[in-house]
């Protein structure tokens, strides 16, 4: 009996490091969202195949687990973008090439493949940014070929953007995050005591009218009580 139990636990565990390892249709298509359909439109429709595809991305990349950036480094990744941005205005193509390195550096630095293989990074950032990762597909596209018009390359740097806010974001140190909550709270502190004291000195000042206003049909003038005169 007791060996009956042990075999099948031993199968119910093999079949779940299978599905981990070989996820099927519908948890594929959880996981790579947007990246699923474009990967059956890239297959001509063929679902078999493009889940294969992906399937095989997984068992690459799934298990790769990004570093931290030191808060020196993303600061600079940070000030290199709002640069790129600004370029933007002047040069299109200058912004959008230097959006796509800065990606690749970023992505590198984050613990994904070497930028010097495209191809094999970007499948592992699909893995774990799908949602975003077809910005730097178009990015990349546009800087290698040049081509595009202005409308184009201002629509690539809004989709890359959302892959550069996943890794810069993702990117925080432990430390990083603390100093973050601590200021934080400190803000929540100093707006609660000002929204306290605003509230306070409203209702003080409030009292003061409303007696002033009441007593003696008095109106007050630079903080004096003036009698409403008689006409004779």
């Amino acid at each position: 009996m007791i060996v009956c139990v042990v075999a099948v636990l031993a199968v119910a565990a093999a079949l779940t490091l299978r599905a981990r390892r070989h996820p099927g249709g519908p948890s594929l298509k959880r996981r790579f969202g947007p990246e699923y359909d474009r990967t059956v439109a890239q297959h001509d429709g063929d679902t078999a195949a493009a889940e294969r595809e992906l399937a095989a991305r997984v068992e690459r990349h799934g298990d790769l687990r990004s570093r931290p950036l030191d808060p020196e480094r993303r600061e600079g990744y940070e000030a290199r973008w709002a640069a790129a941005q600004e370029t933007f205005v002047d040069s299109p193509r200058d912004a959008v090439t230097e959006a796509d390195r800065l990606l690749s550096e970023l992505a590198r630095d984050r613990g994904f493949p070497d930028g010097g293989q495209y191809e094999e990074q970007l499948a592992a950032l699909s893995v774990h940014h799908a949602h975003h990762v077809q910005g730097y597909r178009q990015v990349h596209g546009v800087a290698r070929t040049g081509e595009g018009g202005t409308e184009e390359l201002r629509t690539s740097m809004v989709e890359a953007r959302g892959l550069f806010e996943d890794l810069i974001g993702d990117g925080r140190t432990p430390a990083d995050t603390k100093a973050a909550e601590r200021a934080d709270a400190k803000a929540d502190t100093r707006a609660d005591t000002t929204g306290d004291t605003k509230a306070d000195t409203q209702a003080d000042t409030t009292a003061d009218t409303k007696a002033g206003s009441t007593s003696d049909h008095g109106w007050i003038i630079g903080g004096h009580r003036h009698k409403e005169g008689r006409t004779t």
